[in-house]
């Protein structure tokens, strides 16, 4: 199914309806500040276990993160977090930025990777803050089966044609970006860069 969204004024409407198919166990793609992405509800097992199909990991092996619809529900999240760790997340989100952090106990096991970590994601977009705000708690995001070249998958009607069939909902929130985010680790509280993308970098 493909579900329309108004980037600047998301319905309220498909918004209860995105966060009701999330809420059953299903997977959608959608619209972030970066690449679309693959998503389901942090806490539905099933779900995640589908996402790992769709993609063929294994669960145990996935690094997935999921996004927060802002830095106080991060906060429940992320152990152990200093004032400088605070002051530079405070400083970077909203945007295209993946942080890895100490993981708390309300990580749900499947999403947290051996070393006790947990990637988190607050995006700077109108959609993907009122699909987590609609559903009540985080999103776990992975990016796209892509075999093919990123900016094959900007557009949501190319996505619906290609992975309509794997998922429950594709949300068009009109052409996505071709970059990916940028990836810091904050787990020793410093700063530490692990992937360059969209979001600048500066300590």
């Amino acid at each position: 199914m493909l579900v329309h969204l108004h980037p600047d004024n998301p319905q309220e409407r498909v918004l209860k309806q995105i966060a009701d198919v999330l809420k059953k166990g299903g997977v959608i793609i959608y619209p972030t500040d970066t690449i679309y992405g693959i998503g389901c509800d942090i806490n539905n097992q099933q779900a995640i276990e589908k996402v790992c199909r769709i993609k063929n990991i294994n669960p145990k092996q996935a690094q997935f993160s999921f996004i927060c619809k802002d830095l106080s529900e991060l906060s429940t999240y992320a152990a152990n977090m200093s004032n400088p760790t605070f002051r530079f997340l405070k400083s970077c989100i909203p945007g295209p930025y993946t942080f890895i952090l100490n993981a708390t106990k309300l990580v749900p096991k499947l999403l947290k990777t051996k070393k006790d970590t947990v990637g988190i994601r607050v995006p700077d977009h109108k959609i993907t803050h009122a699909i987590a705000e609609a559903l009540g708690n985080p999103i776990m995001s992975t990016s796209l089966p892509q075999e093919a070249d990123v900016e094959h998958y900007t557009d949501p009607e190319v996505i619906h044609e290609d992975f309509g069939h794997l998922v429950d909902m594709v949300i068009d929130g009109g052409i996505g970006n071709i970059q990916v985010s940028t990836v810091i680790s904050l787990v020793d509280d410093y700063p530490e860069l692990i992937r360059q993308g969209a979001g600048p970098f500066e300590i």
